[in-house]
This record gives C-alpha cells, structure tokens and sequence, in this order.
C-alpha cells in the first residue's frame, strides 16, 4: 500500500501581489504524475486546502479539478480543514463525495473520524483529525479539563478507540513539537510569537498510538521527535525564508503492522522562489541572469539609493516581489536602533522582554534570579 501526503496547499495564495494559481496548478499536476509514477493508492491532505476561508472561484476550481483527477485515477483521498479553511465549506458534500473514495473531515463534531482502507493486500485505519481549538472539544466533553491546544487533542484521543495491534494513521493539522525543540517554521504559515507559545503547542508523543502521524501546519518538510511523525510542508515556496529550500511529498509504503517506509519525492515548481544580492549592475548582467520567470527577492548592495529600482529589475526579473538594500546606511541604522533599544533599560527590564517575546507569558521569580546569576557570571550586571 503506497500513500502520499500532503498539506498546507493554501489554493487561491498570492505572493506579493501575484496570483499563483497557475503555479497551483502545475504543481498539482506534477503530484498526479508523482500518483501514477509511484501507484499511490490513497492522498493524505492534512489541512489549509485553500488560503481563505472564503475562497476564491479560481482557488475552488483548482481543488475540484484535483479531486476529479485523483478520483478518475482511483485514488482515494482522506483529507481534512486547517485553521486557514471554513469547515462547513470545505465539509460541503462530504457525504456524497464518500460514494467517489473521498472521505473529509472539515467540522469537528465530538468525535475521531476512522476509516478503515484495504489496498495491496494491506489493511490500516486511517483517522481524521481537523484542527481543534479548546473551545470546541470542551463544548463535547464539559466534564473534561480543556484548556490548552494539548489538552484538546489529548481528550480527543483518548476518547477514541485506537486498537493499538493494527496499523493506524492520523492525519492533523496542529502546531506538534519535540522535546525541548519547535518545527522549523518556513515563515509563511502567519503563525506569530503567541503562537509558539505554551498555549499552542502539542507533544510529538500524544500521537504514540499512530504508526505515522500525516501532519499540516507548518509549510517546512521535516519531521517532529520520530521519524513518523511528519509535516509535509507546503508544496510551493510562500515566503522570503524558504527560498535555497527545496520541496517534497513524502510517499508512505505500508506493508504490515511495523513495516513501514517514507521517501521523499521532491517536487520542482514552474517558478522557483529566489533571493539574490549584489550590485543592481552586476546582477542584470547578461551572464549573471538565470531563470527570468522566477519569483525574486533582491537586496541591493548599492550605497545609493537608484531610482526606479523595482522598474529596471523587473524589465529582466518580471515576478519580482520585493526590493531592499543592504549597504553601510542600512548597517548604521540597525546598530543605531539597537542601541536605542537597549537605552535606559536594565538588564532584568530587557531579559523580561525578550522572555516575554519568546514564550509570550511572564518570568517566574525563580527564573528572574537564574537569569540575574548568569548575568553576573557574564559579568554583564553587577
């Protein structure tokens, strides 16, 4: 039994002003080639199916479009919403679609949908998790401790029965971590420093009961405490910070209870997104140009400020996004902000700030005197 996994596909998304529904498309097409390449029995799609929560024509298109493809293909599809999706939208005909091998869980209603899916002699149960705030499980289970992100989907879990001697997987769209470390973030998910605070957060370990956990969220492929526990990533580049990353969709083989493999099959898109630096002479240089059509970020290494910057780059690099400058008046001016910053404050008013930022909540004293004792071994505070 093969199976792909995707997520974050955020149909409808623009960039800096352009519409990247073309590009959508051409990467839905390379994943259909990847299905038949690989003959892929079923598509996991972990959440943020389109950008808005009111799509677009354009962006509602393109998902039926997929869906019929796979559906033609025999492909059978279990997907779910994210925070970006309406549920009752993307949940709209979900009874019906069962009937095509499309099974969706866009609205949570109390419970963990299962499915139980045979292919290749192969028998698993799938589980549909969307995403979950703490507010919606503590309205279905009142006399439960709901509180937090992990307090949700802990009661969701342990409500369901998960019989640990078959092969499970669960598909989710949450904000996982590992132990003492977050997922690397690709920078376009809109998540904030509240969002990578305590409140969000949910235990790599809370999906143990999973032999592979298809997860959606965060638009950087990598996996979170096992190797079985997987964000998919976005299949396109949303952002400045993913540009030199490369894209995949991990294939899932599953052969039997505990043999189970992942590749990572890697996709190339029709535009790349780039960063590129230097002077704005040297880089429109003809031998320095390279794929004109990709989506670009410049910074500029000139001292001087050019005129119509944007206008001669585009003239070369079309789907230009965005221009800066990174000179010795840029560096003037962040070491002229730093030390503002730092001005008049004390060490205790700025390490709180900087908690404050990270973990969104306040130090504990016991924390304050930790940080001060360090301070005075760094000789910063007296």
């Amino acid at each position: 039994m093969r199976l792909l996994h995707l997520g974050d596909l955020h149909l409808g998304k623009a960039v800096g002003g352009f519409d990247l529904v073309e590009d959508q498309r051409y990467i839905l097409d390379e994943i259909l080639k990847i299905t038949d390449e690989k003959s892929v029995d079923a598509v996991l799609i972990a959440g943020d199916v389109y950008d808005k929560s009111v799509p677009s024509e354009a962006a509602t298109k393109l998902l039926d479009y997929f869906l019929n493809a796979l559906v033609e293909k025999k492909v059978t599809v279990f997907m779910i919403s994210g925070n970006h999706d309406s549920d009752d939208r993307l949940n709209f005909g979900s009874r019906i679609f069962k009937n095509s091998g499309i099974f969706i869980s866009a609205k949570f209603d109390g419970h963990l949908a299962g499915h139980v899916f045979r292919a290749g002699g192969t028998e698993i149960n799938v589980y549909l998790l969307p995403f979950i705030k703490a507010s919606q499980v503590k309205h279905y289970f009142p006399e439960e401790t709901v509180e937090t992100y992990e307090d949700a989907v802990k009661v969701v879990l342990k409500s369901a029965d998960i019989d640990e001697k078959k092969c499970n997987l669960l598909v989710a769209h949450q904000f996982v971590a590992g132990k003492g470390s977050d997922p690397v973030l690709g920078g376009s998910e809109g998540i904030g420093t509240k969002s990578v605070g305590l409140v969000e957060k949910i235990g790599y370990d809370l999906f143990d009961k999973f032999d592979y956990a298809a997860l959606g969220h965060i638009h950087s492929p990598q996996s979170v405490g096992r190797e079985a526990v997987r964000y998919s990533g976005s299949p396109l580049k949303y952002s400045l910070s993913e540009a030199g990353s490369e894209k995949s969709v991990p294939l899932i083989t599953i052969r039997e209870k505990n043999d189970l493999r992942i590749e990572l099959v890697p996709l190339q898109p029709k535009r790349d997104m780039r960063h590129i630096k230097g002077k704005l002479e040297t880089l429109l240089k003809k031998e320095n140009v390279t794929d004109p059509e990709d989506f670009m970020y410049v910074t500029l290494t000139d001292e001087d400020i050019i005129d119509d910057a944007m206008g001669i780059i585009q003239q070369t690099y079309p789907n230009t996004i965005k221009i800066d400058y990174e000179n010795s008046h840029t560096r003037e001016a962040e070491q002229a902000e730093i030390v503002e910053t730092g001005q008049n404050k004390s060490f205790q008013e700025l390490i709180r700030e900087f908690y404050q930022l990270m973990y969104d909540c306040d130090m504990s004293e016991e924390e304050e005197k930790v940080m001060e004792e360090a301070g005075r071994k760094a000789g910063v505070i007296q």
